[in-house]
């Protein structure tokens, strides 16, 4: 029996729903969009691993970012040099930033002594082959791996006995902290991860689109867990005894203020699935619920066809994700050969440009 497909379904009455009520509005990029606001799509991991099969996904560009974000880091060296370039024009439109004319007397750039930008094939192979220009050029500011890794806040008394003190700044792993509370206080109702800073958006080359997420732990029953046991799969479900077989279920709720529907959306559901199964796997639990929280939902003026298009794509079953590691492995360490999807069908890709 095939597993069953509702994502795929999901995302095409979504992309139907824009498309017939839909505002049209002006943004920052200025390309122009159809916009709805306040949607939510749910998916049951059971189902399969919610990549879309209505057009053919890069999964392992998705794998690359999610690990990007997990290893804490910020700059697109690592992403560039495991051949995933979604970010790529974000830093280009920051480095160009640089050679934008001020009104100082001693901008030298107005009158041309430094020559003009990289283009962006020439910016990205200069990130590769150049550690010194990487470390200034590829850096996004404290966007999500930052924020879930290295949440910094200042603190201290700036006045104290007649002397000032020097601020003192500490960081915190908001990502350790959930791994840690969800072994020690599973039902808590404080399970979440920000990386809506407030005071360092203006530092970061875009404000996270997907700002947040919480995750809620239930107990499986008796039958749940008797039927793991039965599905003996070494890749999915290694069990040797009942019980082997974990005790909760997990579910992952990401908030969402910006959606880029033809072009982003896809990758977010398909990386907060692997980013519930990678916490799953480190916490002993099963994947149970995924579920998107989405504001601003909006199609840009040049993927209206190719969303017509997709909405008529017959969708395939759902595949499998594994992920196969050695158990010593930490959740910040793992590869992409640490991941393998089964049984992934899908119908070509359809190419969109992207708004940067």
């Amino acid at each position: 029996m095939g597993l069953m497909n509702n994502i795929d379904k999901q995302y095409q009455a979504l992309l139907q729903d824009i498309l017939d009520n839909g505002v049209k509005k002006q943004d920052r990029t200025g390309t122009g969009t159809l916009s709805v606001f306040g949607r939510q799509i749910r998916h049951k991991m059971s189902d399969g691993f919610p990549l879309l099969t209505t057009k053919k996904m890069y999964f392992k560009g998705i794998v690359t970012e999610l690990l990007w974000f997990l290893r804490g880091d910020t700059n697109i060296k690592y992403l560039v040099d495991n051949n995933c370039h979604i970010w790529d024009g974000d830093a280009y439109k920051n480095y160009c930033k640089s050679f934008e004319p001020t009104d100082s007397p001693y901008d030298f750039r107005i009158k041309g002594l430094f020559g003009g930008p990289l283009t962006q094939q020439e910016f990205i192979n200069k990130i590769k082959t150049d550690d010194e220009f990487a470390k200034t050029w590829g850096e996004l500011g404290p966007i999500y791996g930052k924020q879930w890794r290295q949440w910094e806040y200042q603190y201290g008394d700036e006045y104290s006995g007649g002397h000032h003190l020097p601020t003192l700044k500490k960081q915190i792993d908001q990502i350790q902290n959930l791994i840690n509370d969800l072994k020690t206080n599973p039902d808590s109702r404080r399970l979440m991860v920000n990386a809506w800073n407030v005071g360092e958006l203006d530092q970061m080359v875009l404000p996270p689109c997907h700002y947040g997420f919480q995750v809620y732990t239930r107990e499986l029953n008796n039958q749940e867990r008797y039927h793991l046991f039965r599905i003996q799969d070494e890749d999915i479900n290694p069990y040797k005894t009942i019980n082997d077989t974990p005790t909760r279920a997990i579910s992952l709720m990401w908030n969402q203020r910006s959606v880029d529907t033809f072009l982003g959306l896809p990758f977010n559901i398909a990386s907060y699935g692997l980013l519930l199964e990678i916490i799953a796997k480190e916490v002993n639990m099963i994947p149970d619920e995924l579920i998107g929280n989405l504001g601003d939902v909006h199609l840009y003026s040049n993927h209206i066809e190719q969303a017509k298009e997709q909405i008529t794509r017959t969708p395939f079953e759902l595949p499998i994700l594994a992920i196969i590691n050695d158990p010593k492995l930490k959740f910040d360490e793992l590869t992409l050969d640490n991941f393998a999807l089964i049984k992934y069908q899908a119908h070509p890709a359809i190419k969109a440009p992207l708004s940067n």
